[in-house]
């Protein structure tokens, strides 16, 4: 006698397939649940990547440390600011080099007392702004992209490096420039005095060789990130 079965096989092995599916739903909802994480919890993605026209991008990654990045027109906007500072910053030091040496080597004491007095208008504030501008450029460059400001070695360097050459234009650099402009000014005005250069040939060459270092770092950016200091770990 002939089958009467009302479920063909091709019904049967649909109804497996169906069944199967239903159960690795189940699993993979149960393994949510497992976690800690709900479906229902699970809140969709955004991406809050800077846009092209720039500006500030906001992190939303928890326990993040640099909160926000520069976008990628204020970066270089930033970056630009930055380049100039230094090159300004180092075209001073080339000034400044010249004027210096030429008091040095030469033997008229009138052109010796002019270069004093020529220190005082460019040697002092105009090289101190600079570094300010460079260092404050450099923090916002710093804080606003990967690289941070104590986060890899070259960065870090760059960074002391920038300090304490501004501090020495007015811990150091000043108080020679001030008492050599006197001297140039009292020459001038008829009196002896003696026109040495004393101290002032080394922030001539200290200076540039000191920014020229940091170019290097820059470019070449060496040494890689600094390593966090485990704690709590035994001896």
């Amino acid at each position: 006698m002939a089958s009467c079965d009302p479920y063909p096989a091709e019904v049967a092995d649909t109804a497996a397939l169906l069944a199967s599916e239903r159960t690795g739903a189940i699993t993979a909802r149960s393994s949510y649940v497992t976690g800690g994480i709900l479906p229902s919890q699970m809140a969709p993605f955004h991406d809050n990547s800077a846009t092209k026209e720039g500006g500030v991008m906001t992190r939303v990654a928890p326990g993040d440390v640099r909160s926000w990045r520069l976008g990628a027109r204020t970066r270089k906007g930033v970056l630009v600011l930055h380049i100039v500072s230094a090159g300004a910053w180092i075209g001073i030091d080339v000034v400044m080099a010249v004027v210096v040496f030429t008091a040095l080597l030469t033997d008229d004491d009138g052109l010796k007392a002019l270069c004093f007095r020529a220190l005082e208008l460019f040697a002092v504030w105009p090289l101190f702004t600079t570094g300010l501008v460079c260092l404050a450029s450099g923090v916002v460059l710093g804080l606003g992209t990967k690289w941070g400001l104590i986060r890899y070695w070259w960065v870090a360097v760059k960074l002391a490096l920038n300090i304490v050459l501004t501090a020495l234009v007015l811990v150091a650099l000043r108080p020679g420039v001030v008492e050599a402009a006197e001297q140039g000014q009292r020459f001038m005005a008829g009196e002896s005095v003696s026109l040495a250069v004393g101290d002032l040939i080394f922030p001539p060459i200290v200076s540039p060789t000191a920014l020229l270092i940091a170019f290097v770092l820059a470019v070449f950016k060496p040494w890689g990130r600094i390593r966090k200091l485990q704690r709590g770990r035994g001896p």
